[in-house]
């Protein structure tokens, strides 16, 4: 049988067709030489630039590809993305897996991974996953720095407004007090450092006699060490205690002299008393100069026996 070319052409044609479907459904992750597919269902609000065809691992092995994205239609949710995706392995795990949309690389590019639970009824095809974004490295620094940014910011801010108070503060004046007050402080500092090299002169100069100075010092401290010692020795508080009560005694004798008790109470508070002694001792006075003068009215003796005439008056005898 021969073959025209007309039939050549066309079988020719439906080849080229049929591999433009195929290749056309398998760039969108569809291939029909795979077995039965499960689609599965996740929202998000931000899919970080997920697309058709992007990879669906579970533990890290491929099991399909992400199928379309498409918007949410219910008004009240409304901005958000339902991703569709398939999975080509009869592995199952619960509808409480996570789906989460990761980077796949450094270089960028997203792909979807299935968290398994096996927790509750096993997820059959047409279930909505609960949805999740992973932070990659680049996302995480930028969550990070974000609030150090804010905080960096406020410093400028800061800095900027103290910065013009400031300016505000240090006018000419005060920039010409301040530069006065720093050339004050130099020459303090100058003469502090004359002070500090006399003050080193004078200690090297007397070195000798401070020496001298500090051993008398410790001399004299050890003296009074040992004359605290001999105190310690001698019973200071036995002498103290002593001498304290005879302080008592006198002031209880003068107490009771004040308050007119005993011979000197009685001699200092007694006015009759006092007069009687200020009298006798009058009199006495009187009679001591009376025997000095007249010695002969009182000692009447004779070395040879003479019999004592008594007393004559002086004053007939000398008649």
């Amino acid at each position: 049988m021969k073959i025209t070319k007309e039939l050549k052409t066309g079988v020719i044609a439906v080849l080229i067709i049929g591999l433009s479907i195929w290749g056309y459904n398998y760039l969108k992750g569809i291939n029909f030489f795979d077995g039965p597919q499960k689609i599965f269902y996740a929202v998000y609000d931000n899919v970080q630039d997920l697309s058709t065809a992007s990879v669906v691992t579970i533990n890290g092995v491929e099991v399909g590809k992400v199928q379309a994205i498409n918007f949410n239609k219910d008004p009240k949710k409304r901005g958000q993305l339902i991703v569709a995706f398939s999975v080509e392995t009869d592995f199952e795990f619960s509808k409480k897996s996570l789906v989460k949309i990761y980077s796949a690389s450094l270089m960028g590019g997203k792909s979807l991974a299935i968290v398994p639970s096996y927790e509750g009824p096993m997820a059959v095809s047409g279930d909505y996953l609960v949805g999740e974004i992973e932070s990659d490295i680049f996302s995480s620094v930028t969550e990070k720095l974000n609030p150090l940014q804010a905080k960096v910011e406020n410093v400028i801010v800061s800095v900027d407004s103290l910065l013009f108070g400031l300016n505000d503060v240090f006018d000419k004046e005060s920039r010409r007090d301040i530069k006065s007050s720093i050339t004050k402080l130099n020459s303090a500092l100058t003469n502090l450092e004359h002070i500090t090299k006399s003050v080193e002169e004078l200690v090297q100069e007397n070195e000798a006699k401070l020496s001298e100075t500090l051993s008398n010092t410790v001399a004299l401290t050890d003296n009074l060490h040992k004359l605290s010692e001999t105190l310690n020795d001698a019973n200071i508080g036995l002498t103290v205690k002593t001498l304290e009560t005879t302080l008592n005694s006198l002031n209880t004798l003068l107490a009771d002299a004040s308050a007119g008790k005993g011979s000197m109470g009685k001699l200092l508070k007694d006015d009759a008393a006092y007069d009687n002694l200020v009298n006798a001792s009058k009199s006495l006075e009187s009679l001591l100069t009376e025997v000095k003068l007249h010695p002969k009215r009182f000692v009447h003796f004779s070395l040879f026996g003479k019999k004592d005439k008594g007393y004559q008056d002086e004053k007939k005898e000398d008649n």
